[in-house]
């Protein structure tokens, strides 16, 4: 594998520079003047371009942080920015002779401008770690030993371990303050090597092309599908959340009015490549809304390992606030941009983006429990506290309470008892309880792996796992025990936690990504799941076939419950909510 050279992007001494060339050609007029009625603003981007960047020697910038950089200027001119192809003649034309080449490790690579830096005073600098960020994107390994976990939180002003003198005097001056904070600051939270997934072709299914439509339109819309993710993947590791907006707008060649001559000339070089027509022909075409779909959940996914890596991981707040904005602001952002999109494929893309915004705001929630119960968890004097108050309560009447909803096996619940009792007497850390609720959940669900019945399995665990726990809850709450905060706040993240252990062993079972997961429950309790409704039927019947006799316990001799087990003991019947957990289903 081959890896960039733009390390030596700061060496401005033994670069020999020929910024000569750099210089606007006439086919720079010809580009830009479609996008803007006049010369003089063509003739601004010229001079914004010749103003942050230069050509050297041995140097090297990634196109698409090229695009992220001329986006945000964009935002901030107000202006409507030009697809990435339109963009790259027009750098091309004005640093002649530029060459491009694909750069990184291997499945990771990313195309380059050979020979091209940012200015040493642009303000660009400072969206940047430092000079060598946008080369140690490309190589993995390097990354994650960069972005190494702070173990001080409060102590993030000082930005990241490496370079960062040089990044305060990149700090200094005027302009994207705010951006600058995020990316120094924050960047070291993110998981910024995780590489977009491969798309696969589109499978036709030897369904007829749409009228007008040929293989070409096709192909063209795959490779821009895939650079528009690219793109998105790229403005999200450098925290650019806004420009997400302005890149959906650009692709789906959104615009106010859409008779509009200028309008359609922003959009020229797409229309070259596909044209508006084909894109609202293919947006009907069901090999098409598939393939996007199952594109999006690859994407978002991925985004979302980028952002959250570690559910449990401190993470600052006011990147947690940013992640949660974002979240809110997505649905109303795409459909926007969609405005003249067929409603089959808003349905499909608005589904998927619905299940990322869910995701992030879970996830950030979860984060926020978990650095709330630490303070607990390393409390000795609230242990003891908890472990008093613990030993009071009545287990076995909690069990007998519980089991006509629940079933399960005494032993099984005595030893979760036990094993709890235990954790919290050891004062072990947040980590350590976290890998005994996964040896919980490997425990009771081990009779159901390579069985079609495992997602409904697990999803019945979760119920009566939160039962459970609100029952014991309860016991605590009537006795005023002096640790019942302390107990809610645990509860609540073991509660979460499960959620998301039980979301990605359903996906894992499934063989599909946990967002993909949430996508097909968004879709089927919206009514919006179009592409193959017989087949979800189909599964429904399944899952309520195989639901007879589940026990979610260590194997048993357990047979199907008759008729009258179903009847609940009359110390309970006053309970109406309980009524809810009987038949045991969790149908989405």
């Amino acid at each position: 594998s081959s890896s960039s050279s733009s390390s030596n992007g700061g060496a401005a001494g033994n670069s020999q520079s020929y910024s000569h060339t750099a210089r606007a050609s006439p086919a720079t007029v010809s580009i830009t003047e479609g996008e803007e009625s006049s010369v003089p603003s063509a003739d601004k981007k010229v001079q914004w371009l010749l103003d942050n960047y230069e050509t050297a020697e041995g140097v090297s910038l990634p196109r698409s942080t090229l695009y992220c950089h001329y986006l945000l200027h964009c935002q901030e001119q107000k202006l409507e920015p030009v697809n990435a192809a339109s963009f790259g003649k027009l750098i091309r034309s004005v640093f002649m002779g530029l060459r491009t080449r694909r750069l990184g490790t291997r499945g990771n690579s990313k195309y380059h401008y050979y020979g091209l830096r940012i200015k040493a005073g642009s303000s660009l600098l400072r969206l940047m770690e430092d000079q060598q960020h946008l080369a140690m994107r490309q190589q993995p390994f390097s990354q994650k030993q960069r972005l190494k976990p702070v173990h001080k939180v409060e102590g993030m002003t000082n930005g990241t371990a490496a370079g960062s003198g040089q990044q305060q005097q990149q700090q200094q001056g005027s302009g994207h303050v705010d951006i600058s904070t995020q990316v120094q600051q924050y960047q070291q939270f993110l998981d910024a090597s995780r590489a977009l997934p491969e798309f696969p072709d589109i499978d036709l299914q030897g369904k007829a092309l749409p009228e007008g439509i040929e293989l070409e339109h096709i192909k063209s819309f795959q490779l821009l599908y895939r650079e528009h993710c690219e793109a998105i993947v790229d403005v999200m590791v450098n925290l650019q959340f806004t420009l997400v907006e302005t890149l959906w707008k650009t692709f789906w060649r959104f615009s106010q009015s859409q008779s509009g001559d200028t309008t359609m000339a922003v959009h020229d070089e797409s229309e070259k490549r596909l044209p508006k027509s084909c894109l609202v022909l293919l947006c009907k075409y069901e090999p098409v809304l598939r393939w996007s779909r199952d594109c999006d959940n690859g994407l978002y996914q991925s985004l979302v390992e980028i952002l959250i890596p570690d559910v449990l991981r401190p993470i600052p707040s006011a990147l947690t606030q940013a992640i949660r904005n974002f979240a809110k602001s997505l649905e109303s952002w795409l459909t926007n941009a969609m405005m003249n999109i067929p409603e089959e494929m808003v349905r499909i893309k608005v589904t998927s983006a619905n299940a990322f915004a869910q995701t992030l705001r879970r996830y950030t929630s979860l984060n926020h429990l978990a650095q709330a119960a630490r303070a607990v968890l390393q409390n000795t004097a609230q242990i003891n506290q908890m472990l008093s108050d613990l030993n009071r309560v009545d287990f076995a009447n909690v069990q007998e309470q519980a089991s006509w909803v629940c079933r399960c096996e005494d032993r099984v619940v005595q030893r979760l008892e036990q094993d709890f009792k235990l954790t919290l007497q050891q004062q072990n850390s947040l980590e350590q309880w976290a890998v005994w609720l996964d040896g919980v959940v490997s425990q009771v669900l081990k009779p159901y792996q390579q069985s079609p019945a495992f997602p409904k399995a697990a999803k019945l665990f979760l119920l009566k796992w939160s039962f459970y726990s609100s029952m014991v809850i309860r016991d605590l709450t009537l006795r005023s025990a002096a640790s019942f905060g302390s107990f809610h706040l645990i509860r609540l993240l073991y509660d979460e936690y499960m959620y998301y252990l039980i979301e990605h062993r359903v996906a894992q079972a499934k063989g599909e990504t946990p967002i993909a997961v949430m996508g097909e429950f968004a879709s089927l309790g919206r009514g919006l799941n179009t592409l193959d409704p017989d087949k979800e039927e189909e599964d429904e019947e399944d899952e309520e076939s195989e639901e007879e006799g589940q026990e979610l316990s260590l194997p048993s001799d357990g047979a199907g419950l008759g008729e009258e087990s179903l009847e609940p003991p009359a110390k309970l019947a006053r309970t109406d909510q309980r009524v809810l957990f009987t038949t045991g289903s969790a149908d989405n």
